[in-house]
């Protein structure tokens, strides 16, 4: 098996938007980053490859596995985090531990109250008296504790402050050392992606605009600015997609380093992911 997930043609039809044949992978051992705008489909893919949301068509294969033949051996072995956080309000973790004793059969307790230690959680604690950080640090806890071989994460970051958010991106990569453990996670805060995420998959307008390692996103794509003499000599092959600002051009090119030595007096610096997905969503095609 070289995919944890592998999902093609994935499509579901709204009154006002259509998820239209999303194609992604993600492969064992990896960490797979979702992005796009607000509305782009990233919370409807993941539901759809959940089965929280009836797909009109495409199938979805996890853990080896096509959906039809799912089984409760593979369900318990994927994590799910969705923000916010779901377990009710007055519940402390020590009584969630004795409920998921009964719902997960490779639920592990000492896995379970280790990471409520190494985390600083509360074991006797109410939910309600949990910081949304708190309740999100519990939701990945859980998602670890039996044995998963596949998190699926939805916006897990979202309104976190930074040292929270840094603690969590540990612990995701702790998760993945192995090369056997794998993660789905949509964010919105690329900074995050770009800290622990081997692949990142762009959702824009329900399409799949780009699926590409994210070292090469970050290492060599690249940002020429200019003025508007300049854009108009550039080769057109070369522009991925450019915007029109008010005093320069920006165009997104896929290889900084030979875009240099061909156009050696050219402002070029490298790209966020910010500002490619920015670039792609106001850019226009060359």
């Amino acid at each position: 098996m070289n995919d944890a997930l592998t999902i093609s043609g994935l499509t579901k039809n709204y009154k006002d938007f259509k998820l239209n044949g999303i194609s992604f992978s993600v492969p064992c051992g990896s960490i797979v980053g979702l992005i796009g705008e607000n509305g782009a489909g990233k919370s409807t893919t993941i539901y759809s490859i959940l089965g929280i949301v009836v797909k009109d068509a495409g199938t979805v294969t996890i853990l080896g596995k096509e959906e039809q033949k799912i089984d409760n051996a593979v369900r318990n072995q994927i994590g799910v985090v969705f923000d916010g956080g779901s377990f009710p309000d007055t519940l402390t973790a020590k009584k969630l531990n004795n409920i998921f004793k009964s719902v997960y059969t490779e639920w592990d307790e000492n896995q379970f109250f280790s990471l409520l230690t190494k985390l600083s959680l509360p074991a006797d604690k109410k939910i309600k008296e949990f910081s949304k950080g708190m309740k999100m640090k519990l939701s990945i806890v859980v998602a670890l504790s039996h044995h998963s071989k596949l998190l699926i994460l939805d916006e897990a970051t979202s309104g976190l402050d930074p040292v929270i958010r840094d603690d969590i991106l540990d612990i995701l990569l702790d998760f993945v050392q192995d090369e056997e453990n794998s993660i789905l996670i949509s964010s919105h805060i690329t900074t995050d992606l770009e800290k622990i995420a081997d692949y990142i998959v762009f959702i824009h307008e329900g399409k799949v605009v780009f699926s590409k390692p994210k070292d090469e996103l970050t290492e060599q794509y690249g940002i020429i600015k200019c003025g508007a003499a300049q854009f108009d000599a550039l080769d057109k092959s070369d522009i991925i997609v450019y915007r029109k600002m008010d005093y320069e051009w920006q165009i997104l090119i896929a290889d900084r380093m030979a875009m240099q030595k061909k156009y050696p007096k050219a402002m070029i610096v490298p790209a966020t992911i910010d500002e490619i997905m920015l670039l792609y969503v106001k850019g226009e095609a060359k």
